[in-house]
């Protein structure tokens, strides 16, 4: 009988369709802004109107195909998605500029790529590539020559800069100072001018964003809400919380909603969490969904050690007593991982053409959205 329900915020509670707004504004950003490569083909600002968002992201990720692609790999963060989508581009503009730069390319695509280096490469790209034609569909297309799945994904870039530029490179990693850029200028989209220095400990680069974060589009209406978790702490269940999302984004938006009060504040685990522990024990990094790290940390609570969390063993004792409710593979995988059941909700980014996914998969149930949970319990 199932005892613990823990639950993933995005696809689930709220949409995720702010987010994958911020991810696109990044990417745009990285690639078209003076203060990063400064390609030509668009112009950048830091307060697009909303016209202007739609069409990025249209742009971006290609009608969706590229989030959707990406998503079916396993990778679940919105942080992973924006540096494996500017990486891969970094890595076709050094291709261009290979024949003409050589030595230089190669080193700089075998050290770290931070924010000294990327001004290099908008100078490069401005004598030697005036022309580069940024083609976000080749992503798919490269990454579907391989099989890679999940954290693999971020490595296989490394394949991609030897196949396209003759480079045997491993600085494409989540380990990255690229990647640690990446995830702050998501947060400066996401977060806005007004919260950005409370989540890095500095104001964005480029004034203006005012941010998502008060934004955000409940997948069903609040008070629905409300009434299904309220009926469920009635009926003895615990609940708790494994996202993606920051504790900023977490807490803030859920508690408007007076969602976040339903939930066990010691089982309310987030990226941040997710981050402090891979700081912490570099060697179990990554530790982002689909590895099962936030929902373990989750059933065991905030106060159990992260060396606990690592060494406990899976599947969990009495896996049959927790339920895991996500939208995505990655939610799926972390709950197999653990021996857990799983209800899939078909409020992600794929809706209910998701449904066959989960099928083929065996996922354990699979609801239209959230508030069906109550009937498939006891």
């Amino acid at each position: 009988m199932i005892k613990t329900i823990l639950f993933d915020v995005d696809g689930v509670m709220l949409s995720e369709e702010r987010y994958f707004d911020a991810s696109a504004l990044t990417v745009w950003e990285f690639l078209h802004s003076p203060l990063y490569l400064g390609l030509s083909g668009d112009v950048f600002t830091a307060s697009p109107e909303e016209k202007d968002i739609r069409r990025v992201r249209e742009l971006v990720f290609v009608n969706d195909e590229v989030l959707n692609f990406i998503k079916s790999r396993g990778i679940n963060s919105n942080w992973d998605m924006v540096y494996l989508t500017v990486a891969y581009q970094i890595i076709r503009l050094c291709e261009r500029l290979k024949a003409e730069l050589g030595q230089k390319v190669t080193d700089l695509l075998t050290g770290q790529i931070n924010r000294a280096e990327l001004a290099r490469l908008a100078e490069w790209a401005k004598e030697y590539a005036p022309d580069f034609a940024i083609e976000y569909a080749k992503f798919t297309t490269d990454f579907s020559r391989g099989n890679a799945q999940k954290a693999e994904m971020l490595l296989y870039l490394n394949q991609i800069a030897r196949e396209r530029c003759g480079v045997v490179t491993n600085v494409f990693s989540r380990n990255s100072d690229l990647w640690q850029l990446c995830q702050e200028t998501f947060q400066e989209w996401y977060l806005g001018d007004d919260r950005i220095a409370a989540s890095i400990g500095r104001e964005t680069m480029q004034p203006g964003k005012k941010g998502f974060l008060n934004d955000e589009i409940p997948i069903v209406s609040p008070e629905e809400m409300i009434q299904l978790f309220r009926t469920l702490k009635e009926k003895g269940y615990t609940l708790g919380i494994g996202t993606g999302r920051p504790s900023i984004e977490t807490h803030v938006p859920l508690g408007e909603l007076k969602l976040l009060e339903w939930f066990d504040p010691n089982r309310v685990v987030t990226a941040t969490h997710v981050l402090e522990a891979e700081k912490e024990s570099p060697a179990h990094a990554p530790l982002s969904k689909p590895h099962p790290f936030c929902y373990v940390k989750g059933l065991l609570g905030l106060d159990t050690p992260n060396s606990e969390v690592h060494s406990f063993a899976l599947p969990v004792p009495n896996g049959d007593e927790v339920l895991i409710v996500g939208d995505s593979p990655a939610d799926m995988l972390a709950a197999q991982a653990m021996g857990c059941r799983f209800a899939a909700t078909l409020t992600g980014l794929s809706g209910k053409a998701a449904r066959s996914k989960f099928e083929s998969a065996k996922a354990d149930y699979i609801l239209d959205d959230v508030r069906d949970i109550l009937s498939i319990l006891e």
